[in-house]
């Protein structure tokens, strides 16, 4: 999955001319996967410049054979959990045989034009999804500024938990309320400490968003058997970019076990899987650790993962408001970092996790945490650029901010970059502040007063 071949050609180019354009995310070199809706029907794709291959239709059309048949059968649903599910050359496969059909000196290509209307609607016409059943999600905390800056917001002594440098720290998310990218991020209610230290309960007024990369597990393991670290990249089945929405001040009262409330009322993904083939030309060593950091473990160092286990992908978060929009203001640029800025590998997260038994299933997330960096810019959260607030964060039209405020957008993007390679993007993923639903007298609060009152 990590070696280079055809695919990778950055000579390629596709006869879906969308596909060419300079700072394209989808073009014939990625190939990233999704589902979404058509004429009422749930569907699996591949993104190609602005439009979808349909592989249900490519299936019926019956223009690829032998693995690559296989895989595009598997994904052929509403879901890409069957196709996840496969042993890595069936993907290998399926990709090989999507990059020659693309390829705009395609022997096919002719013959796939005109068959265009069933195999490649445009992706601004379609409905998009989660790209599968995600059963369980698991988010880190692996970016040591991140931690450190939020241990000393916190006044702590320590900013670091003892383990940081030891393990990638990790907590249980809700996959119930992870939601694709678009439309609207309500806000939650909940309990929190005002200002003169009441606890109040009510609209969360600390919102913020969280920068993060998260992967996609392939092939889970067995109940009981952990997954070495140099094979852990083999159960990756590629990366989306996560909006892990935090509710800060409910999160910083609550928070004894780990987050609960402050985070499970919504996390959006980007609807488009960037597979890990797709980021072979991206690999880099993992971050170096610091002199004097406590030495890796035996389970989490592996002489592939430490040449391999980076990945040279820039991250940036755009902000706009109301107003702005209302008058013609473009969103601003707020944060720009990099993967470096994670102290540990995704292969590492996977390890770590598997490494008590706990069965990993395909579909399962993984989110990086949020990935912020040492310089102001990538800082990756609204709490970190505006020192928990201490710093208001000033806007183009005069307007600041310490937190999300009703009708706030928030927009990420990500490329994969390298010298050599064609650039590939990961397409949006975005979110719109709603105002908190009005509070509702539960029915069961109004017959318990009637039945104080009646005694």
């Amino acid at each position: 999955m990590t070696a280079l071949n055809s695919t990778h050609d950055p000579a390629l180019r596709s006869w879906v001319e969308t596909a060419n354009l300079p700072g394209a995310d989808f073009p014939i070199q990625n190939l990233p996967f999704g589902a979404f809706e058509r004429d009422g029907h749930a569907r699996t794709g591949v993104a190609i410049g602005d439009r979808i291959v349909d592989l249900h239709a490519l299936h019926e059309a019956a223009l690829i054979d032998g693995d690559a048949a296989l895989a595009c059968a598997a994904a052929s649903g509403g879901s890409l959990n069957p196709l996840m599910a496969l042993e890595p050359r069936y993907l290998s496969a399926l990709r090989r045989a999507l990059s020659a059909l693309l390829r705009r000196d395609s022997p096919q290509a002719p013959q796939v034009q005109s068959r265009e209307a069933a195999l490649l609607p445009r992706i601004a016409d379609v409905t998009m999804r989660l790209p599968c059943e995600i059963g369980d999600y698991t988010d880190f905390l692996t970016s040591l500024y991140h931690t450190e800056r939020h241990g000393r917001y916190k006044g702590l002594a320590d900013p670091l938990p003892p383990a940081f440098k030891s393990l990638p720290i990790a907590y249980h998310g809700r996959a119930s309320s992870l939601r694709v990218s678009g439309g609207e991020v309500r806000r939650p209610r909940g309990q929190y400490r005002d200002p003169h230290g009441n606890v109040c309960f009510g609209p969360a007024p600390a919102l913020d968003f969280e920068l993060e990369l998260a992967a996609f597990i392939g092939r889970g393991n067995a109940f009981t058997q952990p997954i070495a670290i140099d094979d852990a990249h083999d159960h990756i089945f590629g990366y989306c970019l996560l909006n892990d929405w935090s509710a800060k001040s409910i999160q910083w009262f609550e928070q004894v076990l780990g987050p609960f409330l402050g985070k499970s009322f919504h996390s959006s993904l980007s609807p488009w899987i960037v597979t890990a083939e797709a980021l072979a030309p991206f690999r880099k060593p993992a971050p170096s650790r610091a002199a004097g950091d406590p030495a890796l473990l035996p389970h989490l160092h592996g002489t592939f993962d430490q040449q391999n286990g980076g990945l040279n992908i820039e991250l940036e978060a755009y902000l706009s408001t109301t107003k702005m929009r209302a008058n013609g203001v473009a969103a601003v640029r707020i944060t720009r970092t990099h993967l470096d800025n994670l102290y540990w590998t995704f292969a590492q997260m996977v390890t770590h996790h598997a490494s008590n038994g706990c069965n990993l299933r395909t579909g399962d997330l993984l989110g990086s945490g949020t990935i912020s960096g040492a310089d102001d810019l990538s800082r990756a959260c609204l709490t970190e650029l505006t020192n928990a607030g201490k710093d208001p964060l000033q806007l183009p039209n005069g307007e600041t901010r310490t937190a999300l405020e009703d009708g706030d957008e928030v927009v990420f993007r990500a490329r994969a970059v390298q010298p050599g390679a064609v650039s590939i993007g990961f397409g949006e993923c975005r979110g719109t502040i709603a105002p908190a639903l009005e509070a509702l007298a539960s029915s069961g609060s109004s017959m318990s007063s009637r039945s104080e009152a009646h005694a």
